[in-house]
């Protein structure tokens, strides 16, 4: 079968307002392939010619990855190092960010949010499921499906009493009321009215007095921008959960650090969502409509794929993989005015390669019989912040634990000594191209087009990736 033809990329996605003074950073959205709108390839300066110039033998002794760019290979002092563990710090550093200044780095902010209608583009297109299936995500459940014990938790969750607040859209006595309210009304207002009464958000349980959810953080409709994506098609989704910055010990930011890089600037890594959430396992997506369901699931699918993976990588540096294989790592939920799709998402591994597929938790209407089942997946939430969280937060702290201190290669910053700005187009090759066009959203502004170019087309390609930052020694 011939390999897919490279179509024209989608347009960069429009940024959020700059503080005054602030410089636009270039680093957090893919440019276009081609086209007027992609900056030229910056050229490696030479060393300028000062008492402070140094030969490219010292430059690689001091810059491995900029040795690695270059030749191909780690230098020979750094040869020994695991396969597992440098294939994960070679995707994260092969995937250089571009800068427009060496000098002037800026932070990427979380406001670059695309609206409702172009986040799924993208999914509506029901060639997306092969794209995932291309990628090793598959939305069914493999020939073996999950473990006893997976299964036996996903009993747990759904079983397990839980609490539900009273004065809210769902009491008895109006409930019927907001299902009549709600059910000609567009996703913003399915969001506001009743989507925390199905996922419940673990901050606000956290403020009201569950300190053991203090370690969560969330995200609301913001792209996951500090993730290596599975395609160019960055998730942004509805609703997800993750682990603060602050639920890990010096020591364990440490161990991470190599891996993660200057995550505050835009690196990328397959241990992070966006700059602030680590190990996202739990994704809330919210489409109405005809087919908005799939079109929910097949977001899920790729964001969870993604959470799936941070995992295993991780349980791989560790020769743990094997404690992972068929478990269910991440959960999401899709719903509507009326259903409710809940799946549990696992691996399957066999020796270096990962599949990642779903498990059918639970799907129903919480709008028949009289709402029999109108708390059913916030009771299932719940279940998962209070019972499977905590036990995968632990094993999470256990790898990163055992991760080795020795990784740190004394990488200077990007500055106008070493200029180094690889391109990741030269560094990496064997990322396919898939384009699914996609009609422009009427209502985008003018500004919105002239940032993304003008060409509404929505591509499948290389992402953006992460560059390794100095961290402490041990």
């Amino acid at each position: 079968m011939a390999p897919p033809k490279e179509l024209p990329q989608a347009p960069s996605e429009p940024q959020a307002p700059r503080p005054s003074g602030a410089k636009r950073s270039h680093e957090s959205e893919t440019h276009p392939e081609d086209g007027e709108g992609r900056p030229s390839k910056r050229a490696m300066p030479s060393a300028p010619v000062s008492e402070s110039a140094y030969d490219e033998s010292d430059a690689d002794e001091s810059d491995p990855v900029l040795h690695w760019a270059r030749e191909g290979h780690w230098p020979p002092h750094h040869t020994e190092r695991d396969p597992n563990m440098e294939r994960v710090l070679e995707s994260s550093s092969a995937l250089s960010s571009k800068r427009s200044e060496p000098s002037s780095a800026s932070f990427v902010t979380p406001s670059d949010q695309r609206p409702r209608e172009e986040k799924s583009a993208q999914y509506r297109d029901p060639r997306y499921v092969t794209l995932l299936q291309t990628k090793g995500s598959f939305m069914n459940r493999s020939d073996l499906g999950i473990t006893d014990a997976s299964k036996a938790l996903c009993r747990t969750l759904l079983e397990n009493t839980q609490s539900v607040p009273c004065d809210t859209l769902f009491r008895d006595d109006i409930f019927e009321a907001t299902c009549q309210k709600i059910q000609d009304k567009n996703e913003a207002r399915v969001i506001r009215d009743i989507s925390r009464l199905i996922v419940p958000s673990a901050e606000c349980l956290a403020t009201f007095g569950a300190k053991h959810l203090d370690i969560l953080t969330e995200s609301v409709n913001e792209g996951w921008n500090n993730s290596i994506p599975l395609t160019s098609t960055r998730p942004q989704p509805d609703y997800s959960v993750g682990f603060t910055r602050e639920a890990f010990t010096s020591d364990q930011l440490a161990k991470l650090s190599p891996f993660i890089g200057e995550f505050l600037f835009g690196d990328q890594s397959f241990f992070m969502a966006t700059y602030y959430m680590y190990f996202p396992f739990l994704t809330c997506e919210v489409i109405c409509g005809a087919e908005g369901l799939e079109i929910a699931d097949r977001q899920n699918a790729h964001s969870m794929t993604l959470a799936v993976r941070a995992i295993v990588e991780l349980f791989r540096l560790v020769k743990r993989e094997d404690e992972v294989h068929r478990q269910i790592l991440a959960f999401s939920v899709s719903h509507d005015r009326s259903s409710v799709l809940i799946y549990g998402h696992y691996p399957v591994i066999t020796g270096k390669d990962t599949k990642y597929y779903r498990h059918p938790i639970h799907a129903f209407s919480f709008t028949t019989l009289d709402g029999k089942e109108k708390w059913t997946a916030y009771r299932f939430t719940k279940n998962i912040y209070d019972i499977w969280m905590p036990a995968h937060f632990k094993n999470i702290c256990s790898a990163i634990d055992q991760l080795p201190s020795s990784l740190d290669f004394d990488i200077p910053p990007l500055t106008e000594t070493t200029g180094h700005s690889q391109d990741r187009g030269s560094l990496l090759s064997d990322v396919d191209a898939i384009s699914l066009p996609v009609e422009q959203n009427s209502q985008s502004s003018n500004a919105d087009r002239n940032e993304q170019g003008g060409t509404p087309d929505t591509s499948f390609t290389e992402p953006q990736g992460t560059r390794r930052r100095k961290g402490p020694k041990k």
